[in-house]
This record gives structure tokens, C-alpha cells and sequence, in this order.
């Protein structure tokens, strides 16, 4: 297995749970999916990715639809994708994915929390070249073979294919996701639910109470309304 699997499997599915305003969340990506392509998810890939995502999370279908009718509002505020980059204490880099409709607010409030922790928030760059960005999508395990579906989706970018649980995950580099949606729409293999992920190159081993000074920060930040998604490289 390689790094996709040892990540997933590292980690703590407690960090979502605890970030878990999903709904929140998924409406935000509703809102920028319509904006970006419209309100047709037949017409917009990253729309249809969206609803699966909201299909996984058990968001109701009257949620969808509702996220989907208000974000064709002109006066329905758009929300701008912001990457933060930064150390918390003991070296550790950080990497913050945000959406928000007011930049100022979001700056102010991740600046104070690495300032309260004793962290250090980053310029553009000083972090994010320690991570691969890459994109990931679930499909139902039901009479695929994944020897055989692993050599197929090379030539679509895939480069790690694995069982998680009742399910398989298939792994790659963030600019290979349309390449591999549409191939596997083309084949009618339902994708459960897709979306990206930033893998640490590189962790680092803390003790116990270094640990504790990193997740002070961490659970900070996760609080956050605008944030989406938060990444580390901090053994689990």
C-alpha cells in the first residue's frame, strides 16, 4: 500500500466529526459549484460531485435543493476559496483551506488563533509545497476487480486503488479528478462520494504533551465557520 492508504488510514475520523458542520459545508461547495457552472448538475461536473458528497453525508434531498435554488440568487453572497499556510508549535506546518465571503474577517480570526497558540501563520508558499495535492473518490465495491481496474485507470491518472471498509478508494493527483469522473461515469460506476486531500510529504513524531500544544491550535482552528479543511504534518 502506499501513502494515500497509510494517510487515510492514519487519520483520526474524529477531526471531521469534530469539524462536522458538513452541511454548512456542503452548502458552501453548492454555492460555489453553481456559481462556477450553473445550476444543472448534468451540465456541471463539479455540481454532480457536490450532490454525491451531500448524498454520502445523508443531507436531505430538500436541503440539496434548496442550497441549489438559493445560490442562483444574484444577491446570494459567492464565497472565495483562501489557502492558509503556517506552523503550529514544535515545527509543525499547517495548511488551511477556507471559504469565505469576507477575507478580512477570515485573516483576522486565523491570525489570532496562531497567535493565541503560540503558532506562527506563513506567506504563500511556505508551507504548501510539503503536501500533494490530490483527489480521491469512493465507489461501491461490488464486482470490480481492483488488480484490473488499477491498471486501467493509470492511463486516467489513478495512482493508488484500494479497499476501505465495504468500499474502494481510488487516489490521484488533483489535475487527474475530471479525467477520472468522467471515466467512471462513462463506465456507470456510481461514484459514492469524491474529493481532495492534501498528503504530508514528510511527519514528525511529538511526544505527548507537544502533542496536546498542536491540537490546542488545531481544534481552533477546525471551530472556524469559514474553514473547510485542515491538514498537517503532525503524526497521528
Amino acid at each position: 500500500m502506499g501513502r494515500a492508504f497509510e494517510f487515510r488510514k492514519g487519520r483520526k475520523m474524529k477531526r471531521w466529526a469534530a469539524m462536522a458542520k458538513a452541511f454548512t459545508r456542503i452548502g458552501k461547495d453548492i454555492v460555489m459549484a453553481v456559481k462556477e457552472g450553473g445550476p444543472n448538475p448534468e451540465a456541471n461536473s463539479r455540481l454532480r460531485a457536490v450532490i454525491q458528497n451531500a448524498k454520502a453525508a445523508n443531507m436531505p434531498k430538500d436541503n440539496v435543493e434548496r442550497a441549489i435554488k438559493k445560490a442562483t440568487d444574484k444577491d446570494t453572497a459567492n464565497y472565495k476559496e483562501v489557502l492558509f499556510e503556517g506552523y503550529a508549535p514544535h515545527g509543525i506546518a499547517i495548511l488551511i483551506e477556507t471559504a469565505t465571503d469576507n477575507n478580512n474577517r477570515t485573516v483576522a480570526n486565523i491570525r489570532s488563533y496562531f497567535n493565541k497558540c503560540n503558532g506562527t501563520l506563513g506567506t504563500q508558499g511556505s508551507v504548501e509545497f510539503m503536501f500533494d495535492h490530490t483527489c480521491n473518490f469512493r465507489i461501491s465495491n461490488k464486482n470490480i476487480d481492483i488488480e484490473e481496474m488499477e491498471l486501467e485507470f493509470i492511463d486516467f491518472g489513478a495512482e493508488e486503488i484500494f479497499a476501505d471498509e465495504e468500499d474502494i478508494l481510488i487516489y490521484a493527483p488533483f489535475e487527474s479528478f475530471g479525467a477520472i469522473q468522467k471515466e467512471l461515469e462513462n463506465r456507470g460506476i456510481e461514484i459514492l462520494s469524491s474529493g481532495f486531500e492534501r498528503i504530508p510529504q514528510i511527519i514528525k513524531e511529538l511526544t505527548e504533551t507537544q502533542v496536546a500544544d498542536v491540537e490546542k491550535l488545531l481544534e481552533k482552528i477546525e471551530e472556524d465557520d469559514d474553514v473547510m479543511n485542515v491538514y498537517h504534518t503532525m503524526e497521528e
